[in-house]
Formats: C-alpha cells, structure tokens, sequence
C-alpha cells in the first residue's frame, strides 16, 4: 500500500524547523516591541511593531491540525493569521495529502506575506494555498469554510468568527489557539455556550487549543 505524507517531504521539514528555531528569539524580540509602547499604538503601528515576531503554533498542535484536517477532509480552510506561515504548511500539507482541497490564509502584515509566499513555493505547496492580504474582517467576508483555524489577533477572533459563521455548515471544526491569553476570553465564552450553536473542548497542546464543532 502507498501513501503520502507531505510533512516528511525534506523542502517542508526544513522550513518547519528553520522557522520553529527563528521563532526561539520571539520572546526577545516582543519585549523591545513593548518596551517601546505597544499598546498606545495604532493597529497599523502594532503590525509593523510585530513584523519579526512568528507567534508560531507548537509542533505538537500542527501534528493536530493536520490530522484534524486529514479527518475532516474539507474543500476549503480558512486560516485567519498567517504570520510567516508554520501553521499554514500543517494545513497545506493534510490539503495535499488528502488529494483534495484549498487553504485560504489570512495576513496583514506585506513583509510576513512575503515570507510566507517564498516559504510556500519553496516547499511546493503553493498550488494548494491561496493568501489574502489585509484585514481579515473584509477578505473573508463571503468566504465558505469547511475547517477553520484561528490563530491571528486574539481579539478579531470572535469577529471572524462571526463574520464566517452564517455560511458554516453543521459539522464544520473550528481552531482557536492560545486558549490561556486573556485576550481571547470573549471568543472562549461564546464558543462555550451551547446556545451560540457550538460543542468546544480545550486540547492541551503547549498554549492550548480550543476545538468548536458547527451545531
């Protein structure tokens, strides 16, 4: 029996562990982003500010991406906050290997899109990613989604979120990353209510995962 497995391809192993040990310097790099006032900032101020930083996934929460999305096998993924791209090839990677599908990713800043697009025809998986670039809350607006990742500024999750759900199917899984940050408590409080049409549960990756089944 023959199968594929994009993640052991040698072009994305490499850019998987090159980006995972840049992102190693993050906590460096942010503490001189606030130290130069980040929250008096404008939006536009912040994403410039940002512009190094990677605010990866774990490994361990990719491997879960691609499995889930390996599972759900969905026509389209919608991924709201590319950054330069990590979380992107664990979703391209399960798109490619399951024969069908589409990863639409979601960046503002130009220099992450840039990364990211390099990264993505280097390791070959550009023909199944698609990169909107700007603000989440326009780009996506009329958007299908058959999974859908969280993973950008934790504050817009719930926007997003809201933006995409009246085109949500029933059975649809929903990502949201860095479930201890206190800015994503709103979007945690909606998706844990039953009366908003979800069933969540809290997967311990490194910054925890919350998965939302569509009801």
């Amino acid at each position: 029996m023959t199968y594929t497995y994009t993640l052991a391809d040698p072009r994305v192993e490499s850019a998987l562990s090159g980006m995972f040990a840049a992102s190693g310097n993050d906590d460096a790099v942010a503490a001189r982003t606030f130290a130069r006032g980040f929250a008096a900032m404008t939006f536009e101020e912040q994403i410039a500010a940002a512009a190094e930083i990677y605010m990866p996934i774990s490994a361990d929460g990719g491997k879960l991406l691609y499995n889930l999305v390996r599972a759900a096998r969905p026509a389209t993924v919608v991924e709201f906050g590319t950054s330069y791209g990590i979380s992107t090839l664990y979703l391209a990677a399960a798109v490619r290997d399951n024969g069908a599908g589409h990863v639409i990713t979601t960046e503002y800043s130009k220099e992450k899109i840039d990364a990211a697009r390099r990264t993505f025809a280097e390791t070959g998986l550009d023909d199944v990613i698609t990169v909107l670039e700007g603000d989440a809350r326009e780009t996506l607006a009329g958007a299908d989604a058959g999974f859908v990742l969280l993973d950008g500024w934790k504050e817009l999750c719930l926007p997003v979120l809201r933006l995409l759900e009246p085109r949500l199917a029933p059975g649809t899984t929903i990502v949201a990353d860095d479930v201890n940050l206190p800015n994503l408590r709103p979007y945690l409080d909606y998706v844990r209510d039953p009366a908003n049409g979800y069933h969540s549960v809290t997967f311990p990756t490194e910054d925890g995962m919350e998965i939302s089944c569509r009801l």
